[in-house]
């Protein structure tokens, strides 16, 4: 696995160390060795899949509190999505930065978010879905979250007409900076 740090303090693109012949290659997708090495969360409690019918619907902004925080590894194994880790984090040198980038089965991409950012994505194309995950369970009442268009972050999202959203995502307060 090759780590390539982001605008985000603890996030990261993870891309594959292939290792091929003629037949095809192998290469690890997440290593709890090598994320601990770089500082990323070593240890996984939940494997989780995500499945969206159209293009342009928005999962998040969401992340846990401690003392559950959330850290994820997101790829996707068919279509295509904005993956976007954004640092709502108070103590964090990059507070308020957030960072996005395509994640495809082609580009066999990963984004490995820490705990205490927020995290969405966006689907790129219809039938896409996700395998993601996360070092501790999904807690409901440590849940937090932020609307898609919050004007704190300013998300260049990819697609900006016709976006689909929860209600429960759409019900979020204004970020308090």
């Amino acid at each position: 696995m090759e780590f390539q740090p982001t605008d985000v303090a603890g996030c990261f693109v993870v891309s594959l160390n292939q290792i091929g012949d003629e037949r095809g290659f192998f290469a690890r997708q997440w290593c709890a060795d090598e994320m601990s090495a770089v500082g990323g969360a070593s240890n996984v409690a939940q494997i989780n899949t995500s499945y969206c019918v159209e293009a342009g619907l928005i999962r998040g902004l969401h992340w846990q509190e401690p003392p559950v925080g959330e850290a994820k590894f997101m790829r996707c194994i068919n279509g295509a999505i904005f993956d976007v880790c954004a640092d709502v984090r108070k103590d964090s040198a990059t507070y308020g930065k957030w960072f996005g980038i395509e994640l495809t089965p082609q580009n066999r991409l990963a984004l490995a978010i820490p705990e205490g950012c927020a995290h969405a994505y966006q689907s790129l194309l219809p039938d896409s879905e996700v395998m993601y995950l996360t070092n501790t369970p999904y807690t409901p009442g440590a849940e937090k979250g932020l609307r898609y268009d919050d004007p704190f972050f300013a998300i260049d999202w990819p697609i900006d007409d016709g976006i689909t959203i929860s209600d429960k995502d759409e019900s979020w307060p204004p970020f308090e900076a």
